[in-house]
């Protein structure tokens, strides 16, 4: 796995422009959904078995952290509270390349082996994270 800098090239995609857009939007319809009060989502899994899904805990994860409570918000979901870290951190860094129109950060997994440990590494946290739900299933 190597890190690059380097300029966006013509006619290739802006990672920064479009995931910060991205999560923008995003954070506008879930905020929008929950001022207007509609229902939250139903998880189907959870309502046929009484046991929390691998999600589960993500809408109160999300509002904990917005608020600001994050032990709160790392309570409900640690791999949403991790990933709602690195979204914050992403579209700071997406902002400020924007802004200053400086060189692009690119990460290139050369490798399979690198490219499996990734794959090994995403699927073992959502294990772990589900393993925490389980664990914590009285909570949900």
């Amino acid at each position: 796995m190597r890190l690059r800098v380097r300029r966006v090239g013509t006619g290739e995609i802006d990672h920064e422009l479009l995931w910060l857009s991205v999560s923008l939007v995003s954070f506008t319809i879930a905020a929008a959904w929950l001022v207007i009060g509609l229902p939250w989502p139903r998880c189907v899994f959870h309502e046929l078995t009484g046991l929390p899904c691998v999600t589960c805990g993500m809408t109160r994860c999300a509002i904990q952290f917005f608020h600001g409570h994050f032990a709160a918000a790392l309570k409900w979901n640690p791999l949403i509270f991790a990933l709602l870290c690195g979204v914050i951190a992403f579209d700071l860094y997406a902002f400020a390349t924007l802004t200053m129109r400086v060189p692009r950060l690119r990460i290139h997994i050369s490798t399979k082996r690198a490219n499996t440990f990734l794959r090994v590494s995403v699927m073992s946290a959502i294990a772990l994270n589900w393993a925490y739900l389980l664990l914590h299933w009285h909570n949900f």
